[in-house]
C-alpha cells in the first residue's frame, strides 16, 4: 500500500526590481548566466564554462564544464514572455540529478508589472515532496542564504543594470 505523500512547504522569493516585465523575464532566461553563478553546480570535481537555460517548452537548463561535459540540471516547462517561466527542477536532495519527471519539483517564476519601469518578480520553488525523502534537505538548502535568496538578488542586480552582488559563506 502506498504511503500518503505530505506537503512540504515551497520556497517563495519575492523581489520588485526597477525594470520593465520585458527586461526582467530576457535576463532571467537569455542572461542566465550573467547572474547565476558557476560556482552553483553539482559535482565538485567540475569547472563550469557555460551556463544555459534555453527559452522554449521542453528547453534544458544546463551547464557546460571546461571539459565539455553537460549536466542537465532542469527543463523548461512553460514559457510565457514576459510574464511567466516554470522549470522542472531535477537536483535531488542528495545533489545528483535524477530526470524522473515523477521525481522533480518546479520552480515558477511570475513576472508582473507595477508600471511601464518596475516589475514584482516571484519566484517558487514546489512540489518539493516529489524528491521523496531527501526533500527536507533539499528545501533546506534552497532555502537557505546560498538558495533562491541570494540567487534571486543577483537576477535583480543585473536587471537593474549592476554587477551581481557576491556570494558569500563557505
Amino acid at each position: 500500500m502506498n504511503e500518503p505523500i505530505t506537503a512540504i512547504e515551497p520556497v517563495v522569493r519575492e523581489i520588485t526590481v526597477a525594470a520593465p516585465a520585458d527586461t526582467c523575464f530576457t535576463t532571467f532566461v537569455d542572461g542566465f548566466a550573467t547572474w547565476w553563478p558557476p560556482e552553483h553546480h553539482i559535482g565538485d570535481d567540475r569547472t563550469i564554462a557555460a551556463l544555459h537555460l534555453e527559452p522554449f517548452v521542453g528547453g534544458r537548463c544546463y551547464d557546460v564544464d571546461t571539459a565539455g561535459g553537460e549536466c542537465q540540471w532542469g527543463t523548461v516547462l512553460t514559457y510565457e514572455p514576459p510574464s511567466r517561466l516554470v522549470l522542472a527542477w531535477h537536483i535531488q536532495g542528495d545533489w545528483t540529478v535524477d530526470l524522473d519527471p515523477q521525481l522533480q519539483s518546479e520552480v515558477e517564476v511570475t513576472f508582473t508589472p507595477l508600471d511601464d519601469a518596475t516589475t514584482a518578480v516571484r519566484l517558487e520553488h514546489g512540489k518539493l515532496e516529489r524528491h521523496g525523502a531527501g526533500a527536507a534537505g533539499l528545501r533546506s538548502g534552497i532555502s537557505g542564504d546560498g538558495g533562491w535568496t541570494v540567487l534571486v538578488g543577483r537576477f535583480g542586480d543585473v536587471a537593474e543594470g549592476r554587477p551581481p552582488r557576491a556570494i558569500v559563506g563557505p
